[in-house]
């Protein structure tokens, strides 16, 4: 809703309090004027007849007028000594019968403009006839005004939603209606909001500058107030950090699982590298790879008490490194897991109950190297293999019949382009071994076939099928020696 423009159209723009400096003037009364009900100016001959919108919005606006409580002077022909036509950019227009003493008490604007000449108009016995014109939006004017007659603005307000309500505050802002200005707020600090509500009230009270208290609370409400001792982004870190720490240590699995799928979902949706430094999240890792460690070890003495803490801390790693793959800093993850030879020793000596849930960190590492989410050096990649490929085997049909929602087909591809990314020979022997364990074991051992057959091709098919590389190779050769003689 604009700010009341002067309906001089020679003029492209104006200040506030310029606007209806030539709109004040004292008309006599030609026309008989209806005292009950709005008069809406007829279009003028050269405009295009109103659409059938514009036909419902002008019935909307009567209908608005209409409605008037019971000892309520607002667009009371018989009590009022104003005229105001409100209109608007498309042609509509509407005539209000309003109270100069009102509108002057209560608008700053109409303070400063009503009383410049009203003193002319009491020597004149026609009433006093305004027009504020392009208006953004009339009805949303018209609520405005209707608020100047309400004792209880507060109540009036709580039966707008906030789209209308921010609306009122635009005008009241505009024209300098106080009272109106700080009861939106007050509305507004109070109401629940929607997102796409609170985007259009920020934006709004930031277009507008506000200067009193009231905005201020508003705003808390979507903005840190950085003045607090909060600098640098370290009061968002000391957050983030209490919930990880929070949901690495909260008590019931259930919620456990919804808040991390929660938190997850929030750091992915503001990844700014600056809300939680490295160090940070590889602090919290290195707790949960402690206590991992511990148990685990005490479990392969047989000693199994707290041995829960075996599944609960692999989980917590598992969650945590998802995080670091999103933000791309799981390379040093991926080289501290890799180097877990003690745990990979002590593996068969836990029972698989226990044990299986540990591989879905070995799992989800073999994933991102697959799909490139980790570039590691071809030594950290083969120590991986070589510290984790065995218990991984031993443990895919605990895991495969145990966890809920594991994509099987997904890990055995990650599987397979993890081994397809090392030397060929390295290749072979993992791939002939794995041949040798998926014939004696079946479903129990990943099937990654789909890299068996690439290797295989690597190694034979293309090899045996172009007997002709070597000639090309030394043609190439001639060529560039050529080239140089």
């Amino acid at each position: 809703m604009s700010p009341p423009q002067s309906i001089d159209k020679t003029r492209s723009s104006t200040t506030l309090f310029e606007m209806m400096a030539s709109e004040l003037d004292v008309h006599p009364r030609t026309t008989q004027i209806s005292t009950q009900t709005p008069v809406l100016s007829a279009p003028k001959p050269s405009q295009v007849p109103p659409l059938d919108k514009q036909s419902l919005m002008q019935q909307r606006l009567i209908n608005v007028l209409a409605c008037r409580s019971p000892g309520n002077q607002f667009n009371d022909s018989n009590s009022s000594d104003m005229k105001l036509t409100l209109s608007s950019k498309d042609g509509l227009s509407v005539c209000i019968n309003v109270h100069r003493q009102i509108l002057v008490g209560h608008s700053r604007f109409f303070s400063v403009k009503l009383s410049e000449r009203w003193g002319k108009q009491q020597r004149i016995s026609t009433p006093y006839i305004v027009e504020i014109a392009d208006c953004d939006d009339i009805e949303v004017y018209i609520e405005t005004l209707r608020l100047m007659y309400c004792e209880d603005l507060r109540k009036k307000l709580m039966k707008e939603d906030v789209s209308r309500v921010l609306g009122i505050l635009k005008v009241s802002a505009a024209i300098g209606f106080d009272a109106g200005v700080l009861t939106c707020l007050e509305y507004l600090e109070a109401a629940p909001w929607t997102e796409d509500e609170e985007e259009k009230v920020a934006s709004l009270l930031s277009e507008l500058q506000l200067e009193v208290v009231g905005a201020g609370e508003v705003l808390k409400r979507v903005s840190v107030d950085v003045t607090a001792g909060v600098e640098d982004g370290n009061g968002n870190e000391e957050v983030l950090l209490k919930l990880l720490q929070v949901v690495l240590e909260g008590k019931d699995e259930k919620a456990r699982r919804e808040m991390k799928g929660l938190v997850l979902k929030m750091l992915r949706e503001n990844s700014s590298q600056n809300d939680l430094r490295n160090e940070s999240l590889y602090s919290a890792c290195d707790g949960c790879l402690q206590l991992l460690h511990h148990h685990f070890l005490r479990a392969a003495k047989a000693d199994f008490q707290d041995v829960g803490q075996i599944a609960r801390q692999a989980d917590n790693l598992h969650w945590i490194l998802d995080i670091l793959i999103d933000r791309q800093i799981a390379e040093d993850f991926l080289k501290t897991w890799a180097s877990q030879s003690e745990l990979s020793d002590a593996h068969s000596k836990v029972p698989a109950i226990h044990r299986y849930e540990i591989n879905r960190v070995t799992a989800r590492l073999f994933v991102g190297i697959g799909k490139g989410q980790l570039l590691a050096s071809k030594d950290v990649r083969c120590l991986l293999l070589q510290t984790w490929l065995v218990p991984f085997y031993e443990d895919f049909g605990w895991m495969r019949r145990a966890s809920k929602g594991l994509d099987r087909h997904l890990i055995e591809d990650g599987l397979s382009n993890t081994i397809l990314t090392l030397p060929m020979a390295w290749q072979q022997e993992i791939l002939m071994s794995w041949f040798d364990r998926f014939l004696n074991s079946g479903d129990d051992c990943p099937n990654i076939q789909r890299g068996f057959e690439v290797w295989w091709r690597r190694a034979f098919w293309r090899r045996n099928g172009e007997p002709e590389r070597p000639q090309q190779m030394q043609i190439t050769t001639a060529t560039i020696e050529n080239s140089r003689s």
